[in-house]
């Protein structure tokens, strides 16, 4: 379960944002939206609505940068770059880490890990523990000096095993991970269910779903789960075969056909087909099924929700957290809604799973049941650095300080511009006979 993440000095975000997933108080609407843990509570889904430009991306790709540090650092060499990419648009950032927090139940136990960075090293790094009692330090380091104690449950001279193989540019948790150590164990399997995607590029979650569908238990739900969206195809078949360069794109650049068809060779390649059923000259169905590849005949938005359709079920089925940048991408609003509907309906989402997603589609402001701290607000101030609040927030200035009812017409207010985050368009210039008007 998520609770909370923190980043500052990370590309267009200059001051700290907390992206929190617990719920406000005094909120009435949606009580089934928020899950138990204990006695600890959290959201199951957030929302991003702001402008182009102003920052959505950048917040959900910091998430997709931890989890990659924290599981690749362990193997970086002594001169792997870190995603260090500070804020650039005033004075001084350049010389600030980068800053990076995560809150999380694992195990019924709550972690804080954090770090923060420059491009050659992990500047300080930290783990807090929570069970019973009050949060107490697991490690607390600083550049190479790492401080330990007794709450960090390991034989001592492992713990030094681990420190001694931190490198500068890696992080000491991801070692402790190398070591087996028990609070490292725990958290890396929480971040198994940890998944980001871009909708724009989801062909790079083509891999996780094909991996899913050779057992025969996750291709059954797969199968069901797109059949019952009525994409148009009645099946879909994975033919394995060897890799074979006649097979890559005949527009692809022939030196990028040349050092992939390096790579892939020798290697088992995989063509996903759809199944669409055959009618007669009446236009009565038969029996008769036809089949094509997938990525040659099937709409972009098809392609789309066969791609991700591991990682969403897989989140679902197991509970973690599932990260959607653009969720509304390639796909008609109803398909877009029933899939944030999954992760809202117990019934559908019965272990707990999260969804924080962004989006340009403001019907879902009407039409999915989101409370108002599940919608966030992104956009840029005065020195065009990204800041985020939620809908639950808002207060009006007209001397009343009011917060949003959650009866209002969020998309129409959104739209008038009553709550920011909107696009400020100057006027147009219209030219006629080269002279403008």
């Amino acid at each position: 379960m998520l609770l909370e993440f923190k980043i500052a000095n990370f590309r267009s975000i200059g001051e700290e944002q907390v992206i929190s997933l617990l719920p406000a108080p005094k909120q009435k609407d949606f009580p089934e939206n928020i899950l138990l843990n204990g006695k600890q509570e959290a959201l199951n889904a957030l929302a991003f609505y702001g402008a182009n430009a102003s920052g959505k991306s950048n917040l959900l790709l910091a998430m997709s940068h931890l989890d990659r540090l924290l599981h690749l650092s362990a193997r970086f060499s002594s001169t792997t770059k870190l995603p260090y990419d500070p804020f650039l648009l005033r004075a001084g950032y350049e010389k600030k880490p980068t800053h990076f927090e995560i809150t999380f139940i694992a195990d019924n136990r709550r972690y804080r890990f954090g770090l923060e960075f420059f491009e050659q090293e992990v500047s300080s790094e930290w783990l807090y523990r929570k069970e019973k009692g009050r949060e107490v330090p697991l490690f607390l380091r600083e550049r190479d000096e790492v401080e330990t104690f007794s709450s960090l449950k390991g034989n001592a001279k492992i713990v030094q095993a681990a420190i001694e193989s931190t490198k500068p540019n890696g992080l000491f948790l991801s070692a402790c991970d190398t070591f087996n150590l028990e609070d490292a164990k725990i958290i890396f399997k929480w971040f198994q269910h940890f998944s980001v995607i871009n909708a724009l590029r989801t062909e790079d979650k083509m891999p996780e779903t094909l991996s899913l569908w050779r057992d025969d238990a996750y291709r059954d739900k797969i199968e069901a789960f797109l059949l019952r969206l009525n994409l148009g195809f009645v099946g879909m078949e994975v033919q394995e075969k060897n890799f074979d360069a006649n097979d890559l794109p005949v527009n692809m650049d022939e030196q990028m056909k040349a050092v992939i068809s390096q790579q892939l060779s020798g290697k088992k390649g995989f063509s996903v087909w759809a199944k669409h059923r055959m009618y007669d000259t009446d236009g009565k169905p038969t029996e008769q099924i036809l089949s094509w590849k997938m990525g040659e005949r099937e709409s972009a938005g098809t392609n789309n929700m066969v791609q991700f359709s591991g990682p969403v079920l897989w989140t679902l089925l197991h509970g973690g957290v599932l990260i959607i940048d653009e969720i509304e991408a390639k796909k008609h609003p109803h398909l877009t809604l029933d899939l944030i509907d999954a992760f809202l309906k117990k019934e559908t989402n019965p272990h707990g799973a999260q969804l924080i997603f962004s989006t340009h589609d403001s019907n879902l402001l009407t039409y999915s049941n989101l409370r108002r701290d599940q919608i966030y607000f992104v956009e840029k101030n005065h020195w065009e650095s990204t800041e985020i609040y939620s809908l639950s927030d808002f207060r009006y200035l007209d001397g009343n300080g009011l917060k949003e009812r959650p009866d209002r017409d969020k998309e129409k207010r959104y739209l008038e511009g009553r709550y920011g985050a909107v696009p400020v368009l100057k006027p147009q210039i219209v030219v006629f006979n080269g002279k403008e008007n």
